[in-house]
């Protein structure tokens, strides 16, 4: 009769703690897992040489780890590194690591796939395959750590050679900014964020990590309830409902008016700030009076906007604003005390950047 695994990724340093007591183990050997997993980064329960190699050798029969795979990884000229994760039912995922000067930036997926159908977005081609767990979210950032600390693992993917670098010792945001909707799998979400931020796990704390989501208004509600609180950033991306319905169907739902009061009722600390990210699209969202507009529609809140060039390879026909018509409506939001800054992207070479996550696997999207 074959035996049914517990899987130990994602399991709470508690829950670990119940799994060993459940097979008549001490407890305590819980916490030296967890300790393992998520400070030492070791993957193997036979590597974990805390523990005796009887209770390893059960511990192999009963249990298993499975992190995402890194089937494919690709390098940007600009250093940026997309991986391509296989989960254990043969579904993938795409995430990135963007390293900069004074810290490295890990931006991770939290469904494969997206329904919101963003017409931005190349990973709305795809649609909804199903939600992530908590362990394939956190298993994404313990999989591109390991390669931030041991290079060697992500470049022997592309036959290269190892070189020391810095960035191990930089301190590292994390952004829910992949594929999917975060809040569409906000219990999974709030799961894996109790294990980034627990000082006994990732040790990331929460104001270096960021939740964006196109506004779904219960959820928002029910973040800010949540154990861990993340930053906040709602892709906005649109000043009328008008357009942002034709851009961003949710919003026929919850229309910007609502998202906006719900913005306002969401706790920050002391000098935080609520993101608003809005791609430019050349005369559909970038006008003088879209400026204004939005200067007006965030007047009441504690708010920084995210300018975004549109990056290539949708197939809408929509282009990029100019450089020019960006820095305008940059220096407008600037004149009315709106904090405002032009994101460059990241990767786009190898189609990292936002809204480029798409499974592509190395093949190219072409641009429309």
């Amino acid at each position: 009769m074959e035996v049914q695994q517990q899987e130990l990724l994602g399991l709470s340093s508690g829950d670990l703690c119940h799994f060993l007591e459940s097979l008549g183990e001490k407890p305590f050997h819980g916490k030296q897992i967890y300790h393992a997993i998520y400070r030492l980064r070791e993957f193997d329960v036979a590597s974990m040489t805390d523990l005796s190699r009887p209770l390893r050798a059960r511990l192999q029969r009963c249990s298993r780890l499975t992190l995402p795979k890194p089937v494919l990884v690709q390098h940007s000229l600009d250093r940026t590194r997309k991986y391509l994760f296989e989960l254990d039912d043969g579904e993938k995922i795409e995430s990135v690591f963007i390293p900069e000067e004074h810290r490295d930036t890990l931006c991770i997926s939290t469904q494969a796939g997206c329904p919101m159908d963003c017409k931005f977005c190349l990973t709305a081609l795809i649609g909804l395959a199903r939600n992530l767990s908590a362990g394939e979210i956190a298993g994404q950032v313990l999989r591109m750590l390991k390669d931030r600390e041991n290079p060697s693992s992500a470049m022997a993917l592309q036959g290269k050679r190892p070189r020391l670098s810095r960035e191990t010792f930089k301190p590292v945001n994390i952004v829910l900014m992949g594929m999917g909707e975060p809040l569409l799998n906000l219990e999974n979400v709030s799961r894996a964020l109790l294990l980034m931020a627990d000082p006994d796990g990732l040790a990331i704390p929460s104001h270096r990590i960021t939740l964006s989501t196109v506004g779904l208004i219960p959820k928002i509600h029910e973040l800010a309830r949540s154990p861990i609180v993340p930053n906040l950033a709602i892709s906005l991306s649109a000043t009328t409902n008008e357009v942002r319905d034709r851009l961003m169907p949710v919003n026929r739902k919850y229309p910007i008016e609502e998202l906006i009061q719900a913005c306002e009722q969401f706790p920050l600390r002391p000098r935080q700030r609520i993101t608003f990210e809005y791609v430019l699209i050349e005369s559909i969202n970038d006008s003088d009076e879209d400026a204004r507009r939005l200067v007006k529609l965030l007047s009441r809140l504690r708010a920084k906007v995210n300018l975004l060039p549109l990056n290539p390879g949708q197939r809408n026909g929509m282009r990029s604003s100019s450089p020019e018509r960006i820095a305008q409506f940059q220096r407008i939001l600037a004149s009315k005390g709106l904090p405002a800054y032009v994101r460059r992207p990241r990767g786009a070479d190898i189609f990292a950047a936002c809204g480029q996550l798409h499974q592509t696997q190395g093949q190219t999207v072409a641009a429309s």
